[in-house]
Order: C-alpha cells, then sequence, then structure tokens
C-alpha cells in the first residue's frame, strides 16, 4: 500500500524537484532548499535559520510528517535540525520549511536545490489520558527517571 500525500509546488520552488527516495530502501524522502539562487543561505557556527522548500503538504489525517537530518550533513559540516525531528501535523498547509543549525566550526552555504533533510511520514495514534494514581513497581525501572539506566557499554567494569 502506499499512502498519496497531495504536494504543491509553491512559485519559488517549481524548478525543483519534488521529494524523492533515494535508494528503493530509503524511509526518508529527501528535501530540498528553495533559496533563491543568487541569494544562497550562510549559515555561521551556532546560527539557525527556517530554510523554505517551496512545498506545501495535505499530509492526511491519522499521519504526521516526520523533518529528521541528513546524515552527511550532520557528519562532514555539523548542519542538522534544530528541532528534530520536526514534526509537521496533518491540518498544517502552510510552506514546509527545515530548521537547519549549523553546529559545526565553519560557516556552512546553503545553495538552491540542496538536500537538506529527510521527510518521513509515520502514523499517529490520538489518545485520550484517563487520570489515575500509578504505581511505579509495576515496571522494571520503577521510579527511575530520565538517565535512570545508567550510561554503560557491555565492556565497562561496574560503576563503585
Amino acid at each position: 500500500m502506499r499512502l498519496v500525500v497531495r504536494v504543491e509546488r509553491l512559485s519559488h520552488g517549481r524548478d525543483l524537484p519534488l521529494p524523492a527516495y533515494a535508494t528503493p530502501g530509503a524511509v526518508g524522502l529527501d528535501l530540498v532548499a528553495a533559496v533563491p539562487a543568487d541569494r544562497p543561505l550562510m549559515l555561521a557556527p551556532g546560527r539557525w535559520a527556517a530554510v523554505p522548500t517551496g512545498l506545501r503538504l495535505a499530509i492526511p489525517e491519522g499521519f504526521e510528517g516526520q523533518v529528521r537530518p541528513r546524515s552527511g550533513l550532520a557528519l562532514r559540516h555539523g548542519v542538522t535540525v534544530l528541532n528534530a525531528p520536526g514534526t509537521v501535523d496533518c491540518d498544517y498547509r502552510g510552506e514546509l520549511r527545515v530548521l537547519l543549525v549549523n553546529l559545526g566550526p565553519e560557516p556552512f552555504t546553503v545553495r538552491r536545490g540542496l538536500r537538506i533533510a529527510q521527510l518521513v511520514i509515520c502514523p499517529v495514534a490520538r489518545v485520550r489520558l484517563v487520570e489515575t494514581a500509578l504505581d511505579p513497581a509495576e515496571t522494571a525501572r520503577g521510579a527511575g527517571g530520565f538517565g535512570s539506566t545508567g550510561f554503560t557499554t557491555p565492556t565497562d567494569p561496574p560503576s563503585p
């Protein structure tokens, strides 16, 4: 089954390719930058910007879009998605923008057509919260909070 997601190219993105899977096994559709060709976007170290894609989406109800970083940009340049994964709600109809941040030591130039992020469409569950008392002992973790399972690898000696 293939889910249909309607997409509109905005005027500043008409000549750019639609998001596509890079390989048959890819999970994310590559998103490209729709910055003006004559005005690339310079991201100084530590700075971020909402980069336009020139697209609007109509994600079906019961699904969300997740905007995720591209590993190559992160590895080679320290450029990633600031709010990763960024969520695109099914009722959002504005331009899809990617919040890129440069965590690297050098300025990074975002040029028109550069693959800047991946879009993954995922099903979501709607829940109804029911307020009640919870017994922390009902799980193996118990009342342990964030980071309570520790930080060791199988070869690390036990902590004192």
